[in-house]
C-alpha cells in the first residue's frame, strides 16, 4: 500500500472527535469479560459482565457497543463502596473510523489532492488532480432541520477534478478507471455515529484509574439445546446422558461460567428492548405497546413481534490455553433447575457440544395401543373420495407402539429432548424425551412393535328412529359394539395398555376395561392422541354434543408368546 505525500484536501467538515479519541475506548465493553451467564432453551440469557474498567478524566466508565436487553432487565453496579453509581447514560457520539475502500468512489473520495488519469464511458481521459467530493457538513444538515437532531455529512454524488482548463464537476458514476501518477492510499476515514454507555460514578474526592463494575442483562441470542442418549440393557437398567449443545449468537465467552437452566421463565416483556439499546427506541415502544393494548382489547392476546438482536463483541486474540469446560455441579432454584459448567470458551457464531449428566435410571417395557375415534356413517356423505381414502388409512393404521417407562429416580428434571435409544450398541429408534420432575415416570416412545398385531371390528347392531326428542325434533339412536383382537407373535410376553375412543356413549366394556367420558376441549388423554384429519372436515350441527360425547375404554392386558386376547366394547349415539 502506498501512502499519498501531499496533504488531502479535505471538503466536508471536521469532525469534533478523531480516530485517536475513538480509538481510546474501542471495544470497551469487550475488554469488560463477561464472568457468568444463565442460558435457556428459548434462547434467552441472562449476562453478567464484570471487571476492573479505567476510568477518564472525570471518573468516569465508559463503554461501547451497547447490549440489547429485554426491557426491565439491565442493571449496572459498581462495586467499590467508595464511588457509588450515581447514573448510567446512554448516547450517541459522532467518530472517525477508517476503512479500507471497497468500490471506485470510495477510492477518489479516499485519495483528494492525488495526482490521476480518470477515463469516462466513452473512453475519454482527462489527467488531473482529485479536488474532492461536495458534501453538506453536520452544521449544514442540523442548521436545515433543528429538530432532527445531529446528523451525519452528506456526500454528493459528483467529484470535483482541477485541469488545465479549470475545475470539472463530474459524476462519480461515470468514472470507469482511474490511473494514479503518483503516491495513493486505499484507506479513507469518513464519521459515523456510535453508541457510548457512560457510567457516572459519585468518588469521593480523587477518582482511582480503574473501578470495579457489573453489567448484567437478559438478552437473546445464546441457547442450549438438549438430547439424551438411553442406552438399555434389556434387563430393566438404562443408562442415560444428557448433553447440550450451545449456540452462541450473542457475544464471546472466554473461561466463563454457564448455568444451563431447566424449567419454564416468564419474561414479561421478552419481546420490548430497553430503551438503553438506543435503537429507534421512542418509536418502536410505543408501536409495540400500542399494538399490545389493541390486541389485548380485541383478542385478548399479548403476542408481540421479535426483536432483531445485534450485539457484537471480540475479546483479546492472544493465544491462549483454554480452559476445558467442566460441569461442576445442580441444583434446584425455585420452579428451575440450574446445571452449572465452568471454564467455557465459546466465540459468537460458535457451536459447542458439552456433555452434562450421566445417571443410570430403572425402565420397563410397555407397549400402548390407542385407537382413535371414527365418524358415523351418516358422516360419510359428505366426504370426497380423498377425504374417504385419508379416512381409511387413518382407521386403519393403529400400530401397537413399544414404550420405554422410565422412572426418574435421579437428582435432576428430566427435561424435554430428544432421546436416541441404544441396545448393545444398535440403534433402536429416536423419541421425544417429556419434561418429567424427580420421583415421576415418563414413556419414551421407541419404535412399532411390528410383531403385536391387532385387528379391529366394529358392527352396528340397531337402530331406533325416535328414540328420544328435544326442541320440536326426533332424534334416532344408533348402537355399536366392537372387537379388537390382538396377537403377540414376539418370543417374550408384553405388558399392553389399550385404549379406544369412540363417539357417543360408552354402554359396556368386556374384560374389565375402565369406561370413561372424557372432556373433547381438555382431556390430555384425548389430545394427545392422534386426531384425525377429517375432524374438521365436518362442520358438526350444534346439537350433537347436546346428546354425544366422546367415550374412552382403557385395558390393561399380558399377552404371553404365540397369545391373544380379545376385548369387547358396546356403545351407541344420537343422531339426527
Amino acid at each position: 500500500m502506498k501512502t499519498a505525500s501531499k496533504a488531502l484536501i479535505v471538503i466536508f467538515c471536521i469532525l469534533p472527535f478523531t480516530a485517536a479519541s475513538y480509538a481510546e475506548h474501542t471495544g470497551a465493553l469487550e475488554k469488560m469479560p463477561i464472568r457468568s451467564v444463565a442460558v435457556f432453551k428459548d434462547g434467552h440469557a441472562f449476562v453478567v459482565h464484570q471487571g476492573q474498567m479505567p476510568t477518564d478524566a472525570e471518573g468516569c466508565v465508559v463503554l461501547d457497543r451497547l447490549p440489547n436487553p429485554v426491557l426491565g432487565t439491565f442493571w449496572v453496579v459498581c462495586n467499590r463502596k467508595d464511588a457509588p453509581l450515581r447514573s448510567v447514560v446512554a448516547s450517541r457520539r459522532k467518530v472517525m473510523v477508517e476503512q479500507t475502500v471497497m468500490d471506485m468512489m470510495e477510492l477518489l473520495k479516499a485519495n483528494v489532492g492525488a495526482k490521476v488519469i480518470v477515463t469516462k464511458h466513452n473512453h475519454l481521459h482527462y489527467q488531473c488532480t482529485i479536488v474532492g467530493v461536495p458534501a453538506r457538513s453536520s452544521e449544514e444538515l442540523q442548521a436545515a432541520d433543528p429538530a432532527g437532531g445531529e446528523k451525519l455529512p452528506q456526500e454528493g454524488k459528483i467529484v470535483l477534478l482541477e485541469t488545465t482548463e479549470g475545475v470539472k464537476a463530474m459524476p462519480l458514476s461515470a468514472i470507469t478507471n482511474i490511473t494514479f501518477l503518483d503516491e495513493y492510499t486505499t484507506v479513507r476515514s469518513h464519521a459515523e455515529f456510535r453508541n457510548r454507555l457512560t457510567l457516572n460514578l459519585d468518588w469521593p474526592k480523587d477518582h482511582a484509574e480503574h473501578a470495579d463494575v457489573s453489567m448484567m442483562y437478559l438478552q437473546k441470542g445464546l441457547r442450549w439445546i438438549p438430547s439424551y442418549k438411553v442406552d438399555i440393557d434389556g434387563r430393566g437398567k438404562a443408562v442415560l446422558k444428557l448433553q447440550a449443545t450451545l449456540v452462541n449468537d450473542l457475544a464471546d465467552l472466554e473461561d466463563a461460567t454457564v448455568q444451563l437452566v431447566i424449567g419454564v421463565p416468564t419474561f414479561a416483556f421478552k419481546d420490548m428492548t430497553d430503551p438503553i439499546a438506543l435503537q429507534q427506541v421512542a418509536a418502536e415502544v410505543a408501536r409495540r405497546q400500542g399494538r399490545r393494548r389493541g390486541r389485548e382489547q380485541f383478542d385478548l392476546s399479548n403476542a408481540i413481534a421479535s426483536q432483531r438482536m445485534t450485539m457484537g463483541a471480540s475479546f483479546d486474540r492472544r493465544p491462549r490455553a483454554p480452559e476445558q469446560p467442566e460441569v461442576t455441579g445442580s441444583r434446584g432454584q425455585e420452579d428451575l433447575f440450574v446445571f452449572t459448567v465452568e471454564h467455557v470458551t465459546l466465540r459468537k457464531g460458535q457451536r459447542m457440544v458439552l456433555p452434562v449428566q450421566t445417571f443410570q435410571l430403572e425402565y420397563r417395557d410397555v407397549y400402548t395401543l390407542d385407537i382413535p375415534i371414527t365418524p358415523p356413517p351418516e358422516v360419510w356423505r359428505h366426504f370426497n373420495s380423498n377425504q374417504l381414502a385419508q379416512l381409511a388409512s387413518l382407521t386403519a393404521r393403529s400400530p401397537v407402539l413399544h414404550q420405554l417407562r422410565l422412572k426418574n429416580s435421579s437428582e435432576a428434571p428430566l427435561t424435554t429432548a430428544p432421546a436416541l435409544i441404544i441396545r448393545d450398541g444398535q440403534v433402536l429408534g429416536q423419541g421425544l424425551m417429556k419434561y418429567t420432575p424427580i420421583g415421576s415416570e415418563v414413556d419414551l416412545p421407541i419404535t412399532q412393535a411390528v410383531d403385536v398385531k391387532v385387528d379391529k371390528q366394529d358392527k352396528e347392531t340397531g337402530r331406533n328412529p325416535e328414540a328420544v326428542g328435544w326442541n320440536n325434533h326426533t332424534y334416532g339412536r344408533v348402537d355399536l359394539t366392537g372387537k379388537l383382537t390382538i396377537t403377540n407373535h414376539r418370543d417374550e410376553p408384553v405388558e399392553l395398555e389399550v385404549s379406544r375412543y369412540v363417539l357417543g356413549h360408552v354402554d359396556e366394556a368386556g374384560q374389565d376395561g375402565q369406561i370413561d367420558m372424557v372432556n373433547v376441549l381438555e382431556d390430555p388423554s384425548f389430545l394427545s392422541s392422534d386426531r384425525p384429519a377429517w375432524w374438521g372436515w365436518y362442520n358438526w350441527p350444534h346439537w350433537w354434543y347436546r346428546f354425544n360425547g366422546v367415550g374412552k375404554i382403557s385395558w390393561k392386558v399380558r399377552l404371553d408368546p404365540g397369545k391373544k386376547a380379545e376385548l369387547s366394547y358396546a356403545w351407541h349415539y344420537f343422531w339426527r
